[in-house]
């Protein structure tokens, strides 16, 4: 196809051959497939801040830093380079996670580059070699949804390991690829995280506890679907807890109980969290009536 305006410019840049097609389009970002070499990947153009709605974005970007103090300064004014350099702070948030999640041992895409505002990534693939399907398009038996979820506990505390919490993880942006097996053995499908603009630094962001919860919260409820055992568990404040104390690392054993303190209750927070899941709900909902591309 011929290639948009926003890729053209990788293309004269000689950083990808063509554009195949155009694989999705949503509220934050378009996605295209391109051919890079002999290398098949994918290029997000990230939409500018007026065409977009993510929520609450000013709690994602708290205490986010920016090198350049004139940046900070006219961000902090809110001037239209302020906004500008904010829309590049936020574009370059998902990258920086990308690198710094693949380097702790999360199963993301691999980044390859970021130029103009586009980020060129690994395409993930499912056994054919197409666009591995999102978990909200997969139907799953008891014992997969066990197993998908345990492994994605466990990638929610990589990432908390590595002062990341992803903040809108859901079955919406995390994809179920094919990872060939070695030798004779037969491949696995493994989920992948995906969509990480968002992401927010565990141990600098005040809502950071709040987002861990509801991301462990969405994983619950969704695997808990095909496997209504896991809708008793617990796994968000017992990782949080455990973080708190300085015992979280990726072998800490987890139960998914967690006995709660009996101290009185904040309800300023608890107003905030029913407005949260509220919100969630919308947006979810929003998301199930978009038509498929």
């Amino acid at each position: 196809m011929k290639a948009p305006p926003r890729l053209q410019t990788l293309v004269d840049e000689g950083l990808i051959d063509t554009v195949v097609r155009q694989l999705m389009s949503g509220k934050e970002a378009m996605v295209f497939v391109v051919r890079c070499g002999d290398e098949t990947r994918c290029a997000k153009i990230y939409k500018e801040a007026t065409h977009r709605s993510f929520r609450q974005a000013v709690d994602y970007t708290e205490n986010r830093k920016v090198k350049n103090s004139r940046s900070a300064r006219a961000m902090a004014k809110g001037s239209k380079f302020g906004r500008q350099e904010q829309e590049a702070a936020w574009q370059s948030a998902e990258v920086d996670a990308l690198y710094r999640l693949a380097a702790a041992g999360v199963r993301v895409p691999r980044p390859f580059n970021f130029f103009d505002g586009v980020l060129l990534m690994e395409l993930v693939t499912d056994a054919h070699g197409d666009a591995a399907p999102r978990l909200n398009d997969v139907a799953f038996t008891p014992d997969q949804a066990l197993q998908h979820h345990a492994t994605l506990i466990g990638e929610v505390v990589r990432m908390l390991c590595a002062g990341v919490v992803h903040g809108d993880l859901s079955e919406f942006n995390i994809l179920l690829a094919h990872m060939p097996g070695e030798g004779d053995l037969p491949g696995v499908d493994e989920p992948v995280i995906i969509d990480l603009p968002q992401a927010v630094d565990a141990a600098g962001n005040n809502h950071a506890q709040r987002m861990l919860l509801r991301d462990v919260a969405n994983l619950r409820d969704y695997f808990g679907q095909y496997a209504p055992a896991l809708l008793k568990t617990d796994y968000g404040p017992e990782i949080w807890s455990l973080y708190q104390a300085g015992l979280l690392s990726k072998e800490t054993p987890l139960t998914g109980h967690f006995e709660r303190s009996t101290a009185d209750v904040d309800m300023a927070a608890v107003l905030r969290e029913i407005d949260d899941a509220r919100d969630e709900e919308t947006a979810r909902r929003l998301r199930m009536a978009a038509p498929a591309v």
